[in-house]
């Protein structure tokens, strides 16, 4: 029993790659692509019906976060929601509209609005938001509601976040398995 919907929308099918890992309880929804390696966990919500949504190789989005787009419709440009790869997003994060820059972190149960770029090897740390627009610049840690600059992050910092990577890429392919099985 897996439990996970894969659905159709607008013509656009979901795209996942055989070697990703999706646990059951997740719903993904219309223009989505999910690269090798990445990895969505239990009960994670990617709709994706207004634009489109893209998780880059290795990336993984942790249990219960929400993916949603912003429409360009009513005049507006509206956003995809873009993760690149090596990206790590913690539980119960909620992203709309916005792009994850490749090696970069968003802390869980945080918020990231339409407009926002975390970019490559930044943080958005845990329980923050990033207000509409904003840009975390490279090697900066953000917090608070609303976000602002906390720290520089430094090269363990950086080193310490591919570990984590590595981590869940090997954890999700240990999931996938178990899954597989039952």
């Amino acid at each position: 029993m897996n439990d996970i919907s894969i659905i159709p929308l607008h013509g656009k099918t979901p795209r996942i790659d055989p070697t990703a890992f999706i646990a059951p309880g997740c719903r993904i929804i219309g223009d989505v692509e999910i690269g090798p390696g990445a990895s969505i966990w239990y009960n994670c919500v990617l709709r994706a019906d207004v634009n489109f949504i893209r998780i880059g190789a290795r990336s993984n989005v942790q249990d219960g976060t929400v993916i949603h787009c912003d429409s360009a419709e009513g005049g507006m440009n509206g956003s995809p929601t873009i993760i690149e790869d090596d990206a790590l997003v913690g539980h119960m994060a909620m992203l709309h509209g916005c792009t994850v820059r490749s090696g970069a972190l968003v802390g869980l149960g945080s918020i990231v609005m339409d407009g926002c770029v975390i970019e490559a090897n930044a943080m958005l740390a845990a329980g923050a938001m990033l207000t509409p627009g904003k840009t975390i610049p490279t090697g900066q840690m953000w917090g608070g509601r609303p976000a602002s600059f906390m720290r520089e992050l430094n090269e363990s910092w950086s080193i310490g976040n591919q570990m984590a990577v590595a981590h869940y890429v090997r954890n999700g392919a240990a999931h996938k398995s178990a899954v597989d099985s039952i």
